[in-house]
């Protein structure tokens, strides 16, 4: 008799071994190089969601263990660490890249490993056309280009001036401007060019001043950006001039100074959370989110980024506490989400849409007295 309880207690034992033998996900971010500042607060979020994930009791039971591998920001690392992440860490599913052209170099290996990835990064080309398994968190250029293009269209605007950078994310925003311009029945009079780590867009804004454009639309991230708005200022550009989705950060305030003053963009509502209304189904989780990033970790201002990780986290483990971590199963279960409500929208997937986002998940924002204010 004692040599059967024996038996069923280490057999009960064994179980509960078994069922907290922690979930591995693989994180793959640009901690180093170009999109570092983008990439290190991605790992931040990631680890603050799984960290309050696990204190709710993990899934079913079981921790949730982040691995994280740094892709410097170049698509032959991100290969490299995605292999190591998939071949030797056994993950069940990857969250990240944080770069389109680092996710796009990796969709091969993941398509073959058959696992989950969902990327978060702003480019369209990871999801259009869909496959089988990767998914992406943050808006589309394309759905960016519609929320723009939505408000010159409410402000009677016929006319439209464009400057772009000349690396993947700058001419996928040119091309998404361009073939959308007529739908809205919008006119792009002129365009130009620039080379990302260009310092001086003058001659280029120059060109783009003589004409009767009235708006200028730039597409790029980064240190650019700024540039474009402190030579715009220079040469007293007295049109509006909009940004994309990618520079609602902390970081373009700082480099912008001044001439970040009444420049437009569109932004996840994280960026003006307290002033949406009360009725906004995302304020109340928008704010705790600020609250736990900006004074319980203390990581600085949020930016429109910092959503990203953390929503790819929580659409991943919602399908893991439903269909467990069988790779079809699970791929199918976050194709099949519905009504999440994140920090960068209200999520929809589909087999026919891997991102859940249109433009209504966006809002208008504008720089005003240094601070970020909702205009739509």
């Amino acid at each position: 008799m004692k040599k059967i309880l024996l038996l069923a207690l280490i057999i009960g034992l064994s179980g509960c071994a078994q069922k907290k033998q922690p979930i591995k996900i693989g994180c793959l971010f640009a901690l180093s190089g170009p999109a570092g500042h983008i990439g290190l607060p991605s790992k931040w979020v990631a680890q603050m969601a799984a960290e309050r994930i696990n204190k709710e009791g993990g899934i079913n039971g079981r921790p949730v263990e982040l691995i994280i591998a740094d892709t410097q920001g170049k698509p032959s690392q991100a290969v490299v660490a995605l292999k190591r992440l998939i071949e030797k860490d056994k993950v069940v599913a990857v969250i990240g890249p944080t770069r389109t052209g680092t996710c796009m170099a990796s969709l091969e290996t993941i398509e073959k490993a058959g696992i989950p990835m969902i990327a978060c990064v702003g480019g369209t080309p990871p999801v259009v056309p869909v496959t089988r398994w990767v998914f992406k968190s943050p808006q589309k250029t394309v759905t960016a280009v519609e929320k723009v293009y939505e408000y010159l269209q409410s402000k009677g605007i016929e006319k439209i001036a464009i400057i772009t950078a000349s690396d993947k994310f700058g001419q996928e925003g040119k091309e998404s401007l361009t073939r959308l311009a007529a739908n809205y029945g919008l006119t792009i009079v002129a365009e130009e060019t620039f080379e990302p780590a260009d310092v001086d867009m003058t001659v280029q804004l120059t060109k783009l001043k003589g004409t009767d454009a009235e708006a200028l639309i730039c597409w790029t991230i980064g240190p650019a950006g700024a540039i474009v708005a402190k030579n715009a200022k220079q040469l007293k550009i007295g049109i509006p001039l909009i940004m994309c989705h990618g520079l609602a950060d902390p970081n373009f305030l700082e480099l912008a100074g001044e001439a970040a003053e009444g420049v437009i963009m569109p932004s996840t509502k994280l960026m003006v959370a307290s002033q949406l209304p009360d009725t906004d189904p995302q304020k109340k989780l928008l704010l705790d989110f600020i609250n736990e990033y900006e004074n319980v970790h203390k990581y600085g201002k949020v930016s429109t980024h910092s959503g990203y990780a953390w929503d790819a986290i929580y659409i991943l483990t919602s399908a893991l506490r439903k269909a467990g971590t069988d790779p079809e199963k699970l791929r199918s279960a976050i194709e099949s989400t519905r009504n999440y409500v994140g920090i960068s929208g209200i999520y929809n997937l589909s087999p026919s849409d891997h991102c859940g986002l249109d433009a209504s998940s966006l809002v208008m924002i504008k720089v005003a007295g240094g601070q970020w204010r909702l205009i739509e």
